[in-house]
């Protein structure tokens, strides 16, 4: 294990904040996170894992072991005529991965593309776009107890999979750190999903009617390329707040004065655009010092100009305040802060 001292975090966040770890570990492989792991108990510090850094949101130093994961790998095996488990370590940036199965033709996850992140930070949140979520297409992970250094396997059942939400959120949080993922995809008769979305808008102006696995996953990657920043370019870690669930009544009473408030059932009552209502509270494209809201996605906070975490944190409570102020609903954070 390579361990390093008072290192800052400015590269390891798409958010771009400077803020420092007391210590810091890349690890790329099993055994050294193992180590890592083992070297924050022995030292009595707590530890931070890391992935692609976008997810999290840091407002103050790390005084602890920050583990950035780095594993490597991509493995295939059969699993019946027109499907095919393929796993891949937790260090594999995401949308490498998706573009690495649609190259072999491996179905089922196409609608995924261009979404940032690592393999192994994807089944906490239980990612999703464009109608699809990780457990649509999960098969088990593997993920170190932290407690007594061991392997353990995790069924679909097990991961207790929600919107955004699963049983690393929760329950096992801080417990267990994910090693690799499988998914169940197709070789074969491909199940595509074009309704959400623009994507049908996109392949009928190419007139495509029948869209293979790349052609679903260019117009989607178009799609997300037209409305979000680059945190290349801005700081940000994609959509900051989750879609809230109202009840019906509730629902029926925002649509009487948003007409084109959009609804969708779900098994705890009618989720809703957070963007939508962040739009109608006027604050799309609002600056605030050195941070705003992005003018062309409202659910996505930026660092324009050198901004701290906490002041980003203060305007994502401004912004739960006026919503919740407006509209009576609480919108909640889907991002990571520390």
């Amino acid at each position: 294990m390579n361990l390093q001292e008072n290192i800052s975090l400015k590269s390891y966040n798409t958010f771009g904040i400077n803020c420092k770890t007391k210590y810091f570990t890349e690890c790329f492989s099993i055994k050294e996170i193992t180590e890592a792991v083992a070297f924050s108990k022995q030292n009595n510090i707590p530890f931070l894992v890391l992935g692609g850094g976008s997810n999290v949101l840091f407002t103050k130093d790390f005084l602890g072991l920050t583990i950035k994961i780095n594993s490597k790998g991509i493995y295939t095996e059969k699993n019946d005529e027109n499907h095919i488990l393929v796993t891949a370590q937790a260090g594999e940036n995401w949308n490498d991965f998706v573009q690495h199965c649609i190259n072999n033709e491996y179905g089922g996850i196409e609608n995924l593309s261009l979404i940032p992140g690592n393999v192994g930070t994807a089944p906490i949140q239980n990612i999703g776009a464009y109608g699809l979520e990780i457990k649509d297409i999960f098969y088990e992970l593997k993920a170190l107890n932290v407690e007594t250094l061991l392997e353990e396997v995790f069924s679909l059942k097990q991961c207790k999979f929600g919107y955004r939400d699963s049983f690393f959120k929760n329950e096992g949080k801080g417990k267990y750190i994910i090693l690799s993922v499988t998914f169940r995809l197709t070789t074969k008769n491909h199940n595509i999903n074009t309704s959400y979305g623009d994507i049908t808008q996109i392949l009928n102006k190419q007139n495509i009617t029948k869209p293979t696995l790349r052609q679903v996953s260019d117009a989607i990657i178009h799609i997300r390329e037209s409305k979000l920043p680059n945190p290349k370019e801005i700081g940000n870690a994609g959509s900051f707040f989750k879609n809230p669930t109202i009840n019906t009544e509730q629902f029926n009473t925002l649509q009487q004065k948003f007409p084109d408030l959009k609804g969708y059932e779900n098994a705890n009552g009618i989720k809703i655009s957070a963007a939508f209502l962040i739009e109608k509270a006027n604050l799309k494209g609002k600056r605030f010092g050195n941070c705003g809201i992005h003018e062309k996605q409202a659910l996505v906070l930026v660092n324009y100009s050198d901004a701290t975490g906490q002041e980003i944190y203060e305007l994502s409570q401004h912004i739960i305040n006026i919503v919740n102020k407006e509209f009576n609903v609480l919108l909640q954070a889907e991002v990571n802060v520390i």
